[in-house]
């Protein structure tokens, strides 16, 4: 069965993991005009510190219909650009990779956060300034785009974004279309009006239409964007294991038609350059999904409301600036603990360590139903 919906995000480090063999086939000079830049730094002021030369990337699956055809605006049910103009933030995830390059996170952000949005021009009166305050954090990128967004995410956390990688609905069906397929499993049967995705529980593999239609979808089981983010953490897993396989990495005609999805149809910002994404993919040409986690921002209050604003979702005010910290100081999320041994024990063997999750991760190598390819 299929079922599709953007979760755009190839990560930047997956574009990076193929970036370093696809050179052999596409040729430096290619590489470099295929990347479509945008100057998303340049405004900004009074940025967090910088201790670590651990790397991260705001990646934004934007919903802009930029670039679909006809047919394919009927197949995923979202419109076209005169219907639906202009572009607002469906997806957001913060990657990090650690100093080691050994290691990444893949962090959800859900798009209706209560955060405090800086000052910034008026996007309809252009010669106001509108200043500071509270908003949904989709409203940052609606109303400023990128810069505004990284501005609102760096007050938020003290986390420096080092990259952006944008890419919309077009482009996410076209990267895994070159992928040859998505595989995923639901646990329930699937039958959503609004997208028109219907599918059984069970093992599919999904085309760019089907897959963009289920990361999508959000109507389903009563979570709303929370169980929306669960897949899409689900299926940035699967495009992870499917990416890093030898059935990508060693297939020239796949691998080629996957680089050239990817290069052409995403946005990054102005200073990632060719050099940088050769030198991060030989770094990471052997990282594998177990050493990837994702998770979701931990929440104190998933359906608060603020008049004027309606439903919001409140970070937790305990957990989330310990995530925080973690990823600035690049410092383990799972901690291990090694247990006292008993008074008066005589037992010769050393205490097992406790693994300790209070973040709730998982690792890319995990699924839902066990045996997905």
């Amino acid at each position: 069965m299929k079922a599709t919906r953007p979760i755009k995000i190839i990560t930047s480090f997956s574009i990076a993991v193929v970036a370093i063999s696809a050179i052999a086939w596409l040729g430096l000079g290619q590489v470099s005009g295929a990347l479509n830049r945008i100057d998303v730094f340049g405004a900004l002021n009074k940025r967090p510190d910088k201790p670590t030369t651990a790397v991260n990337y705001l990646v934004v699956g934007s919903d802009t219909r930029a670039g679909l055809t006809a047919a394919q605006s009927k197949l995923m049910r979202v419109g076209t650009t005169a219907s639906a103009a202009g572009a607002r933030s469906d997806t957001m995830l913060l990657v990090h990779i650690s100093k080691a390059r050994d290691k990444a996170t893949i962090i959800s952000i859900p798009r209706d956060s209560l955060v405090t949005i800086p000052a910034h021009q008026n996007p309809i009166y252009k010669d106001r300034t509108s200043p500071a305050g509270h908003g949904k954090i989709n409203a940052a990128f609606a109303w400023g785009g990128a810069p505004l967004l990284i501005q609102t995410i760096e007050a938020e956390t003290g986390v420096r974004i080092d990259h952006y990688v944008e890419i919309g609905f077009a482009g996410f069906a076209g990267i895994v279309d070159a992928l040859g397929g998505i595989q995923v499993c639901s646990k329930i049967n699937i039958n959503d009006p609004k997208s028109h995705l219907i599918m059984s529980a069970g093992v599919h593999t999904l085309d760019g239409v089907e897959a963009l239609k289920y990361v999508r979808t959000r109507d389903i089981d009563g979570m709303g964007d929370l169980g929306r983010m669960q897949r899409q953490q689900q299926f940035v897993s699967a495009v992870l294991r499917k990416v890093t396989s030898t059935g990508v990495l060693l297939n020239p005609v796949k691998l080629v038609n996957f680089f050239n999805a990817a290069t052409a149809t995403v946005k990054t910002d102005s200073q990632l350059n060719t050099s940088d994404l050769l030198t991060l993919a030989k770094q990471l040409k052997s990282l594998s999904a177990s050493k990837v986690r994702t998770l979701t921002i931990p929440l104190g209050n998933s359906n608060a409301n603020v008049p004027g604003l309606g439903s919001v979702v409140i970070w937790d005010k305990v957990l989330a600036p310990d995530l925080f910290n973690r990823l600035k100081l690049d410092l383990p999320l799972v901690d291990v603990a090694t247990p006292s041994p008993s008074a008066g024990s005589t037992s010769a063997k050393p205490a097992k360590p406790t693994t300790i999750d209070k973040f709730k991760t998982r690792t890319a190598a995990e699924n839902p139903c066990g045996a997905l390819k």
